[in-house]
């Protein structure tokens, strides 16, 4: 059969009718005299059927669902015999090809969605996954078990909507489990009480999750009162109240020097501030039983403080009001003794100490206005521009550091008896108490100790403290069986009843990580401005001739986790295609794509064996820059003929992909990387690849965006770029799972 233009026909007839008047559905393909046919597996009422249309007729869902499953395999065909690089067909070959997606389908609509996770033998280690994006962590988590423990994943947690229609597809249609998934901004006031209403009293024994780090990453904007700065602490009230196990904080490597590291001691400071609510009478008994009459009004400033600690969230604004109110108090007790009557009612410094009080008090209100003022900022991209430093000032002078610091200076221009200046020292020590984190307290009450009382603190701080952590370490996604050299951070909380996990070892050796090639060479069957939809054959005798020995020696057979295994191992290609989850989430629906959720409700799911893998349509003039800089081998080389033809580009960087490598870190805009073997950048499937991501994983909603949707969208590739790798994942899952005691 020769599929020439206008040549081929696509039809659907309806065969005859059953005993019940339903008549199959079968595909015709006529050409050059010539006729496939083959059975849709769909059957219907002729009277439902428009023969003119060759569609169902009515609104109903299964009418729907339907109609999109016929145009589905009417653009399949379409393709196969109009939009392949291949000419000639055999009818048996176009028959195997439809059929394959045929088959799918019929598979598809006999599994029913799994209500509950599938629980086999062993135990479930529960645990929830923040900021999840793509669900890199989660992939990676799932794919562990170790001696009979296994996770059950409770609830994920992003921001945007195709994350949400990401997690949906892949883990509760896909996969069968009842996984929730919380659409809202963490920095929210209720975000804590819904994600505790959909945890449904479940205890959460692992939280992992990654920050957005655009506002601190080494190649990144910084930005002042960015929104997503405070992300970490927000991430951290979260750990307060669930107390897990353990739990895993990943963000990029410029976190360790931003502010000349005082980033990374802040968020360890504030990771050791995290106390065992059950323990906080111990030390409050201590505070107590050491009051003195010089000391009295500071150690009970810092007992309100540590009670602060063990309220729930909803309740702790409360507590702050109350906390100020108690020094505005004593304030008002000492006043008449500091200033005289006239003085006390029209000083700007006493007026300035008064309204800071009240400034203080509201915390809950100027925290909210805060909160929505940074998102507009973000919204209107208020940055390098004449705006942005009044927003800084506002923002800043609403801050509680920078009201303490106003009410401490209107003190010192105050002329304050010398009998009373100690008292007015202890409320500006007061309320700097009220700022600082637990662990700040903690020092500032040692300061009113002696060494015998620090002894004794000490250990009461062994018993309090709830997670043990020394440091961040750096971990490069290379040492893990990923293809690309990806180094990111990683904090690792661990309760002070479980062991200590220090770092995550590697599970390949430096001669063992897995190139470029590897992961890619079985996807390179595609051009310019292609999708393909099915796997195809790659010769690579035909393709690199001469070279091809050598390109062959690259592909080595491996374990899961990318540690060689000549005996029983798999490519990673393989690996790729087959999927590394395990077999405890059958039953299971196979790979689908929707184009968005309302298309999910509708049952429009296009069930293809390949998916995500499409190029761009690429002008000739940028493929011949491509073609230049891939023939030079990098950016820099192949300027001079860049130039020479007419060719230049203000883009600053292309990279251009060595097979027999690891990737740069993968971004999220794709045309920063050139393919190995072609003058064309990647797709998103073959981005997919180099994050570890299997092909059973299919990334939903739009394939890009630009312009101001950017701001509300989260496309494919962005899903892809700004992931965990899982492999990464799962080697940090599966240390978890070997220290972890249930």
């Amino acid at each position: 059969m020769r599929p020439l233009k206008n040549m081929a026909t696509i039809n659907f007839y309806l065969d005859r009718p059953d005993k019940k008047g339903f008549s199959p559905i079968h595909l015709r393909i006529n050409c050059n005299g010539d006729q496939v046919k083959l059975a849709t597996g769909q059957k219907i009422k002729s009277s439902d059927f428009d023969k003119n249309k060759q569609l169902a007729i009515g609104e109903s869902y299964q009418t729907r669902e339907i109609n999109h499953y016929l145009n589905f395999l009417k653009e399949r065909a379409d393709e196969i015999l109009h939009h392949s690089s291949k000419k000639v067909f055999e009818k048996n070959e176009i028959k195997n090809l439809l059929n394959e997606h045929i088959e799918s389908y019929k598979l598809n609509n006999s599994v029913n969605l799994v209500k509950e996770q599938i629980t086999l033998y062993g135990k479930p280690i529960t645990f929830v996954d923040l900021f999840a994006g793509a669900g890199g962590f989660s992939e990676g988590f799932l794919q562990v078990e170790h001696n009979s423990k296994y996770f059950d994943f409770v609830l994920a947690n992003d921001i945007n909507e195709n994350c949400e229609l990401t997690h949906v597809v892949r883990y509760n249609h896909q996969l069968g489990l009842d996984t929730k998934f919380l659409t809202q901004d963490i920095t929210e006031p209720d975000f804590l009480d819904n994600l505790l209403e959909k945890i449904d009293g479940k205890s959460i024994d692992v939280v992992c999750g990654g920050p957005p780090c655009q506002s601190f990453s080494l190649a990144g904007k910084r930005k002042k009162f960015d929104k997503k700065d405070d992300l970490f602490f927000h991430y951290l009230e979260v750990i307060k109240v669930l107390q897990p196990k353990y739990f895993v904080m990943e963000n990029v490597k410029g976190i360790l020097t931003k502010e000349g590291g005082k980033i990374k001691d802040l968020i360890i400071n504030e990771i050791n501030s995290i106390i065992d609510i059950n323990e906080i009478p111990l030390l409050i008994e201590f505070i107590k039983n050491n009051k003195t009459d010089s000391n009295s009004f500071i150690f009970d400033c810092l007992v309100k403080r540590v009670e602060l600690e063990k309220l729930l969230e909803k309740e702790k604004d409360a507590g702050r009001e109350d906390y100020v109110n108690f020094i505005d108090n004593r304030f008002r007790k000492i006043t008449p003794k500091i200033v005289d009557y006239r003085t006390s009612k029209t000083d700007v410094n006493m007026n300035t100490i008064r309204h800071g009080f009240k400034l203080l008090s509201r915390t809950k209100q100027w925290d909210k206005l805060k909160r929505d003022i940074i998102k507009e900022k973000d919204y209107c991209d208020i940055d390098r521009d004449d705006f942005v430093e009044a927003f800084t000032d506002f923002l800043t002078e609403i801050s509680p550091d920078r009201i303490i610091s106003k009410i401490e200076s209107s003190f010192k221009l105050l002329k304050i008896p010398a009998s009373y200046k100690s008292a007015c020292n202890d409320i500006i020590t007061a309320l700097k108490i009220y700022t600082t984190s637990f662990n700040e307290s903690i020092d500032i009450l040692k300061s009113y100790c002696n060494v015998g009382q620090k002894d004794e603190l000490g250990g009461i701080l062994e018993k309090i403290r709830l997670y043990k952590i020394e440091k961040p370490f750096v971990a490069n996604a290379s040492n893990y069986g990923v293809p690309q050299n990806r180094e990111r951070v990683l904090f690792i909380g661990c309760r002070k009843d479980q062991k200590f996990i220090s770092e995550i070892p590697s599970t390949v050796s430096e001669d063992e990580k897995v190139t470029i090639f590897e992961a890619l060479y079985d996807l390179d069957f595609i051009g310019n401005n292609q999708e393909a939809h099915r796997y195809d054959l790659v010769d690579l005798s035909k393709q690199y001739n001469g070279s091809a020995n050598k390109k062959k020696n690259l592909l080595k057979n491996r374990d899961i986790d990318g540690k060689v295994c000549l005996k029983d191992g798999k490519t990673y290609a393989e690996w790729s295609r087959n999927g590394r989850l395990v077999e405890r989430f059958q039953p299971q629906t196979k790979p689908f794509y929707v184009k968005d959720s309302n298309a999910l409700l509708k049952g429009e799911k296009y069930f293809d064996l390949l998916n995500n893998h499409k190029t761009s349509n690429q002008s000739k003039s940028v493929i011949q820059r491509l073609d230049v800089i891939l023939k030079h081998g990098n950016y820099k080389n192949a300027q001079p003929e860049l130039n020479s033809c007419g060719l230049s580009s203000n883009k600053r960087n292309y990279n251009v992909l060595k097979p027999e490598s690891q990737s740069p870190t993968i971004l999220t805009i794709p045309d920063d990387f050139i393919h190995y073997n072609r003058p064309r950048a990647l797709t998103v499937r073959e981005m997919a690849r180099l994050q570890s991501f299997d092909d059973t994983f299919v990334f939903q909603g739009k394939r890009t965006t630009g312009g101001e949707d950017r701001k509300n969208t989260v496309p494919q590739y962005t899903l892809v770029g700004n992931a965990v790798p899982p492999l990464l994942a799962r080697a940090i899952g599966m240390e978890i799972l070997k220290n972890l005691n249930k």
